[in-house]
């Protein structure tokens, strides 16, 4: 018990400080691929896939680890992306994204997390698992990507590789954008943590570690995955509500290290303040969060479970979810940004014609 809440703490500690040092928002990435073109997030997202794929297959290969695919329910996994990928836009970030926010003293981000957390629960374990069972009902039994293709897995591991240090190749020639900054308040490794900007590529290689370390860590106490998210979410009310210890995992540590980590990051770096939004905010954040519980919980993961942690394990569900959760926050953001920015440019173009007309 004691191994596990340590190793599970500062094992979120360290993500959640270099998530919100990072500013590593899977959600704005997925918003700017669709809005200015800018993949910039999406392919730091890539390259920590590829760096937790090397080194989680590098650990399985030597015997250190042991890891089945299983099966999965694409069902289940397609409605349920899609509709997380509507919610991390209305909610403003995504499962992770609203833990460091929550910690940065956004209280609508608290507000997503809540119902984030309850609806999560509800799909586990209340009065919405019979609908969660039975969407999850159509299994398909091999979850493998290399076994459908009967090819060894780091053929796959290879071509990602490949694609992801072309793409990073490339980013490099790109011309570098000066951006003037303030003199400095800090000097040494107290400027290089709390006020120099963070790359998200050298944040998106952090978290890759962080997502191979996070493996042995949590084999070691007896659960069997990486990094996760949503269910250790949902175990925590469940814990406040029932009391049972059993739901007490490495999981629900490393989601509570998160927190801890982000809120060092951001009293550290002076971004921490509380922040009361307005009310259409707040309906979206509820709206927001409980589409991610219940999507998070349908899919079987969010960006870390799914998008981050199943697409490196080189399976179907992870990739899958990954498209449709991109999707998602692409229809979302199409209703929540583009069309209301439109409809605004059709009804100015209308009040400015009569006028110039007389």
């Amino acid at each position: 018990m004691v191994q596990m809440v340590i190793t599970g703490l500062l094992c979120g500690a360290a993500l959640g400080f270099v998530l919100q040092r990072g500013r590593f928002c899977l959600t704005g990435g997925f918003r700017d691929m669709y809005l200015t073109k800018n993949n910039r997030m999406f392919y730091a997202l890539l390259l920590a896939i590829a760096i937790q794929s090397v080194g989680v297959y590098a650990l399985i290969q030597f015997g250190l680890l042991q890891y089945e695919a299983g099966t999965f329910s694409w069902v289940a996994i397609v409605i349920g992306s899609f509709i997380f990928g509507i919610g991390i836009v209305l909610a403003g970030g995504c499962a992770t994204g609203t833990w460091y926010r929550a910690a940065e003293g956004l209280i609508g981000s608290w507000i997503a997390l809540i119902f984030y957390m309850l609806t999560s629960a509800m799909m586990k374990s209340g009065v919405l698992l019979p609908l969660n069972e039975k969407l999850s009902s159509v299994q398909v039994h091999n979850n493998s990507i290399p076994k459908t293709f009967g090819v060894n897995v780091w053929v796959f591991i290879a071509i990602l590789v490949i694609i992801v240090a072309v793409i990073m190749f490339k980013e490099a020639r790109k011309p570098k954008l000066v951006i003037p900054s303030l003199k400095p308040k800090k000097s040494g490794i107290a400027h290089l943590l709390f006020e120099r900007r963070w790359h998200p590529y050298f944040t998106a290689s952090i978290v890759g570690i962080i997502a191979i370390i996070a493996w042995p860590l949590s084999e070691a106490t007896g659960r069997n995955s990486g990094l996760g998210i949503t269910t250790p979410s949902a175990n925590i009310l469940q814990y406040l509500v029932s009391g049972d210890k059993s739901i007490l995992n490495w999981g629900v540590f490393l989601v509570l290290g998160i927190f801890v980590g982000s809120f060092i990051a951001a009293k550290g770096s002076n971004e921490f303040r509380l922040r009361v939004p307005e009310v259409k905010t707040i309906v979206s954040s509820v709206c927001g969060g409980s589409l991610m519980g219940l999507g998070a919980s349908l899919a079987g993961g969010c960006t870390i479970g799914n998008g981050l942690v199943s697409t490196a394990m080189m399976t179907w569900q992870g990739w899958i979810a990954l498209a449709f959760m991109i999707l998602g926050a692409w229809t979302a953001t199409y209703f929540v940004f583009v069309r209301p920015r439109v409809k605004k440019q059709v009804v100015a173009k209308q009040a400015v014609t009569p006028a110039s007309a007389n």
